[in-house]
């Protein structure tokens, strides 16, 4: 059969959807392919076998419409199906699917609804499942929520019913570069005369924390800062492998969720206390969200300055307010907590989007002690 008559013609966002049967047929063949066994199942030994498999089947297209074809099916069957052609555009960095005929994008800042589609649910949960399997990530009824990190470095974040209406996926790519000064500065990020201050508190060890909603690049920034860290013993603890180009001396720790089991989990608290006995000169969190904050506040304010973390807040009062009350959750009181964090912080950098979406610094404030805690003095602004 010719391989037009076994595909839906559905080319947009540049991917073609595989018919069903056709992907059955395929999936068949490569249960019993021997040499993709022996082969260790990598995207190269996949193609190969894809292709015989379509072979086998009498598929017969012209050259481009093959390579199309195995690429699909490629995605289909080793990735995230029609998602794949999304994450193919270096512009998007979040994927967010609603159900399996609802995939919204971020491109440059900007959210875009697309006309890619899954099959079904099932189509959906399918690829989620297979993609997880390897990773040792359940999903299923009795645990229906995952978070992973695939290949490559996207995070996925996976919700079923019944806690989600439909299933929901969403992922977030982390650039593969870390952008450059001038690159900040000339899509209005950082302004040069931000640049010098940023730099400055960086080279003079101040603590720091970066601060905005989901999305506005506060880990790209963090990236940027700690790139400019020179001879210190840095170490980095995160969720996900998100700061990949760090400062030269870096060791990166990295938190275990538990197994299916409930067993085995290993937080950033935990990895925390583990740093602080690594000889860092400075800690690095991806993010603080809870009771760890104290340990970072502590470590803070007894010699390892020049820290830095980011965290989900509005703007800067509202980020000391957040890491006041993770401080009070930790078990510390509400007058020592204010106290902490008004000593361990130096600056706040406040991230925002202007109007037409595009992530930029809101405002640089400097933090300092006062008798009822923390009181905050802008430096810049926009």
């Amino acid at each position: 059969m010719p391989a037009t008559d076994r595909t839906t013609d559905r080319t947009t966002e540049h991917a073609t959807v595989v018919d069903g049967r056709l992907r059955t047929a395929v999936a068949r063949r490569l249960r019993e392919d021997d040499d993709l066994l022996a082969g260790g199942g990598d995207r190269s030994a996949l193609r190969r076998a894809i292709a015989r498999a379509l072979a086998a089947e009498g598929v017969v297209a012209a050259p481009d419409v093959w390579a199309r074809l195995v690429r699909d099916l490629v995605d289909e069957l080793g990735g995230l199906g029609p998602l794949e052609a999304l994450l193919r555009d270096p512009a998007v960095t979040d994927v967010m699917v609603n159900g399996a005929d609802e995939v919204h994008v971020e491109r440059d800042g900007r959210l875009t609804v697309t006309s890619v589609r899954f099959d079904d649910d099932a189509h959906l949960l399918g690829v989620l499942r297979r993609v997880l399997g390897p990773l040792g990530t359940r999903l299923d009824r009795a645990h229906p929520y995952a978070d992973a990190v695939l290949p490559g470095g996207v995070r996925l974040h996976a919700i079923l019913p019944p806690l989600a209406t439909r299933p929901t996926l969403t992922l977030r790519r982390v650039p593969a570069v870390v952008p450059s000064w001038d690159q900040l500065e000339a899509v209005g990020s950082v302004p040069g005369d931000l640049r010098g201050l940023l730099l400055d508190a960086v080279a003079s060890r101040r603590n720091l924390v970066v601060a905005g909603r989901a999305g506005v690049g506060k880990t790209t920034l963090l990236a940027r800062l700690l790139a400019e860290v020179d001879r210190d013993r840095v170490v980095v603890i995160e969720d996900a492998p998100e700061l990949r180009h760090p400062a030269p001396h870096t060791v990166h720790l990295q938190v275990r969720p538990a197994t299916p089991d409930g067993v085995g989990e290993v937080d950033v608290a935990t990895l925390l206390r583990n740093a602080l006995r690594m000889r860092p000169d400075r800690l690095v969190v991806g993010e603080v969200r809870g009771r760890e904050v104290a340990d970072l506040l502590q470590a803070m304010n007894t010699g390892h300055d020049g820290s830095m973390t980011t965290v989900h807040a509005n703007g800067a009062d509202e980020a000391i307010v957040r890491l006041e009350g993770m401080a009070l959750l930790a078990g510390v009181p509400i007058d020592a907590a204010r106290a902490q964090v008004a000593a361990a912080l130096d600056l706040v950098v406040a991230l925002d989007r202007d109007r037409d979406g595009r992530r930029q610094v809101a405002a640089l404030v400097e933090v300092d002690l006062q008798r009822d805690g923390a009181g905050i003095h802008v430096r810049w602004s926009r």
